[in-house]
């Protein structure tokens, strides 16, 4: 997908990949094929290269340090992929779990004493999409998680388990000039530890977003060098937010950019490295949902079931498939993603139910609740408008006495911070036209008809006004 930006921009790339068929070898400027962790063949492909960047952590660092000697231009810095990110981001007040490095099962034990269960065990490198990462749910289970993780030679360390209760992320842009832009706050779900569905933006309140980008922010300002980096977070119970991770690259979580955003996370990548004005990051439709095509099954099998699904998805407004042509289809491989993007997350949600289920569209405006005795308790509006940051319209009623005007009183007597709009006693018409209004301040569609509406209602008026004109007020009121 670097590759597709690139080829927006004039920018040609050059890939290093292991695979002769590499997805990105028929879009690339120039393909070699070698291990990104064998030094000669690193050292032969930078000299190729105006600017050497990574997609990917698999990397020979030491050769990373050796080619900046040099003069190659690594972006970002090998120094910030070399490092180990907990010690790192402790270092420079980041919020994170507790944690502390293991070399026995002694030092193990005593970290499961200190922390209790369940332990997270996690390779100081490579950990990355379920890899490097096991969750050892008692001591008996404390060295079979080692031995998955290949041994205390890998280098572990062992993480306090976070109570989170959402995991959430933000990718930041870098430019070389050290300017920093996030991205908005996102919510990752994942499926055995590998990320399968990214809502954007998160469904979380203001000031926890605000965090989110400031715990972001300063991480990535702690790094060295330009490009995308995707902070991966907690957040907590409490309130917390605490950084799990960072990816010193463009990341999935970041992947909706490319249909949401003003500009993709991939054109931002290239823009960072090569030096251009990092662009705008903020969102250009209300809302998105990204959702990771993990293989089911392997070979043809798995592609039918993919197959399937993407046709499901092209039959959703919104819907875009991207299918990454991988060469293998092995089970729970990342092989593509689809993204929906539409006029609220509550509203996506929905369609990506439908689209797994196989099932016609609900179509419940799950942001837009509905109370339909409301009308009947007249404080119901103040409650309602407590309850949500939605704007909430109040219709007063005529009872059997005052007329309506006890209604009226009642909801344009709201106390403060409770705001609740209103319109004339009965006029069920005009509390219609505002919601309509209101909704298409986002909806283009909803705005047009409004337009039309206005129009027809002015033309109507002309058509009486003549009519009055030409026939008389006598003749007009007994028609």
């Amino acid at each position: 997908m670097l590759c597709q930006a690139a080829s927006k921009m004039a920018i040609k790339v050059m890939v290093l990949d292991p695979s002769e068929n590499c997805p990105a070898s028929a879009l690339a400027y120039d393909h070699m094929v070698g291990s990104f962790d064998d030094s000669a063949t690193l050292e032969e492909f930078a000299k190729t290269c105006g600017v050497l960047t990574v997609e990917i952590e698999h990397v020979d660092v030491a050769t990373l340090e050796k080619l900046e000697q040099q003069g190659i231009d690594c972006e970002p810095k090998a120094s910030t992929i070399r490092i180990i990110q907990k010690v790192h981001f402790s270092r420079h007040g980041i919020p994170l779990s507790q944690f502390m490095e293991i070399n026995n099962l002694e030092e193990t034990k005593r970290a499961g004493e200190l922390y209790g269960y369940p332990l997270m065990i996690k390779s100081k490198r490579l950990a990355y999409d379920g890899q490097g990462n096991v969750v050892a749910k008692s001591e008996g289970e404390s060295s079979s998680a080692i031995d998955v993780l290949g041994g205390f030679g890998r280098g572990l360390y062992v993480e306090k388990w976070a109570p989170f209760i959402k995991e959430l992320a933000v990718n930041v842009a870098r430019g070389r000039d050290n300017s920093i832009l996030c991205y908005p706050v996102v919510e990752t779900i994942h499926k055995e530890n590998i990320c399968h569905i990214v809502k954007a933006p998160a469904d979380v309140p203001w000031r926890i977003r605000k965090l989110a980008n400031d715990v972001a922010y300063k991480a990535i300002s702690s790094l060295e060098g330009a490009g995308v980096f995707a902070v991966e977070l907690f957040l907590t119970r409490d309130g917390q937010i605490l950084l799990n991770e960072v990816a010193p690259r463009p990341h999935n979580s970041g992947d909706h950019t490319i249909e949401s955003c003003y500009t993709s996370q991939f054109e931002q990548h290239l823009r960072a490295v090569v030096g251009l004005p990092l662009g705008d990051p903020s969102m250009k439709t209300p809302a998105a949902i990204m959702y990771n095509l993990l293989s089911e099954d392997e070979g043809e099998p798995g592609f039918k079931v993919a197959h399937q699904l993407i046709a499901r998805a092209l039959e959703i407004p919104g819907a875009t498939a991207h299918w990454y042509d991988k060469p293998e289809m092995r089970r729970q491989r990342k092989m593509g993603h689809i993204t929906l993007v539409g006029p609220s997350v509550g509203v996506l949600e929905a369609r990506l139910k439908s689209m797994l289920r196989e099932e016609g569209y609900e179509n419940p405006n799950e942001d837009l609740p509905v109370m339909k005795d409301a009308a009947r308790i007249l404080n119901m509006f103040g409650m309602v408008a407590s309850l949500t940051p939605l704007p909430v319209i109040g219709l007063p009623v005529r009872a059997s006495t005052l007329d309506g005007i006890d209604s009226l009183l009642s909801i344009v007597q709201m106390p403060r911070g409770v705001p609740v709009a209103t319109v004339a006693v009965n006029n069920a018409t005009n509390a219609g036209l505002l919601a309509v209004r209101m909704l298409g301040v986002g909806d283009a569609d909803l705005l047009a008809r409004m337009n039309q509406y206005q129009e027809d209602t002015r033309d109507h008026v002309l058509t009486k006004a003549e009519k009055l004109r030409k026939d008389g007020w006598e003749v007009y009121l007994n028609q």
